[in-house]
């Protein structure tokens, strides 16, 4: 199985090669295979090579829902409704 993520572009590069936030962790990626790419954009990440531009709402509810399962995977205790 293949997991790619969406990243915010922060910083352009010479040689297609572009800065993104991660959660908040700054890596460097390349951009070879995505066209017209700005910085603000998010892209989809896989190992290291933007695959694909993607909506930023879109974008950020994907995080957003990484953010769940990562809250409930630190904490497994199940949630009762009040």
């Amino acid at each position: 199985m293949c997991l790619a993520i969406p990243a915010q572009l922060v910083e352009l590069r010479p040689n297609d090669q572009a800065v993104v936030n991660l959660g908040g962790i700054r890596k460097e990626i390349s951009i070879a295979l995505v066209a017209d790419v700005q910085v603000g954009d998010y892209v989809i990440v896989h190992v290291g090579h933007a695959i694909g531009v993607i909506d930023p709402e879109e974008a950020r509810s994907t995080l957003a829902l990484f953010a769940e399962i990562a809250q409930f995977a630190s904490d497994p205790t199940p949630v009762t409704p009040a």
